[in-house]
């Protein structure tokens, strides 16, 4: 796709956020299930996103993860923010990466920032609670002050050691917020696709090896094949890198429903 129609392409895409028709084409079919009416209850259609080494690792055993992928899945994360209501990660990713989770690769909204920290551990001094760019929601467990700098907090139960999610998507609908963007870390996405609370997953690949490092996904173990989870996937060329978006709607793993 050359760069005029690329333009054009991610223009309608942009519209078809307000109910605009998705555009054919390779970017068309790579967003299109964002589009679609959602199928759970909670009418949320969630997204989680993660970028790995061949060998399935994406990070370093020291955490370091910038970048595994290339400037296509670089770009590619800022356009599923931009499409989405939520960009929501972990209190890791905040702790080590300190991200703004704005849209300054590409034209579109920054989405709102959705921050799940069960055990109230962040300090206020990270840039999604100082920068006052974009509405910001802290997500916990712990009650306490109403207010984290700029942010927003929404107290909510307890499950598993984390946050509630079906209860999370359901307060997030509530406001209006159905379009789901769950970015990271690998333990979010994780917990995300444990709980059966995933539409879609686009994992990128990128051609590199560690041999170490931290796992993609962290799930119980499981004693057979088939307790993992099988799924239907589409191949997208990002540059060096592969993305595959998998098609989960909201299935759990048989290690995870045992």
């Amino acid at each position: 796709m050359d760069d005029v129609a690329e333009d054009m392409s991610w223009a309608a895409l942009l519209a078809a956020r307000h109910g605009g028709p998705v555009p054919a084409g390779a970017l068309g079919d790579l967003f299109a299930p964002l589009f679609a009416p959602p199928r759970a209850a909670d009418g949320c259609v969630v997204v989680g996103r993660l970028a790995q080494t061949l060998d399935g690792r994406i990070a370093t055993r020291s955490g370091s993860s910038q970048w595994i992928g290339g400037p296509g899945d670089l770009l590619h994360t800022h356009r599923l923010r931009a499409l989405c209501d939520v960009v929501l990660v972990g209190a890791g990713t905040v702790a080590h990466d300190d991200p703004r989770l704005t849209t300054r690769l590409v034209r579109g909204p920054n989405p709102q920032r959705v921050v799940l920290d069960p055990a109230r551990r962040l300090g206020a001094a990270h840039r999604v609670f100082t920068d006052g760019a974009v509405p910001t929601l802290l997500v916990t467990a712990v009650p306490g002050p109403t207010t984290q700098g700029h942010a927003e907090v929404l107290c909510l139960p307890q499950a598993g050691g984390g946050i509630d999610l079906p209860a999370l998507l359901r307060a997030l609908a509530a406001r209006g917020l159905t379009r789901i963007f769950v970015e990271g870390g690998g333990r979010t996405v994780s917990d995300f696709l444990a709980a059966g609370c995933l539409d879609r997953l686009h994992l990128t690949v990128a051609p590199v090896i560690l041999g170490s490092g931290i796992p993609a996904f962290t799930l119980p173990e499981a004693a057979r094949i088939d307790q993992g989870l099988r799924f239907h996937w589409a191949a997208h060329p990002l540059g060096e890198d592969m993305l595959f978006d998998v098609a989960l709607d909201r299935a759990r793993p048989g290690v995870c429903t045992a």
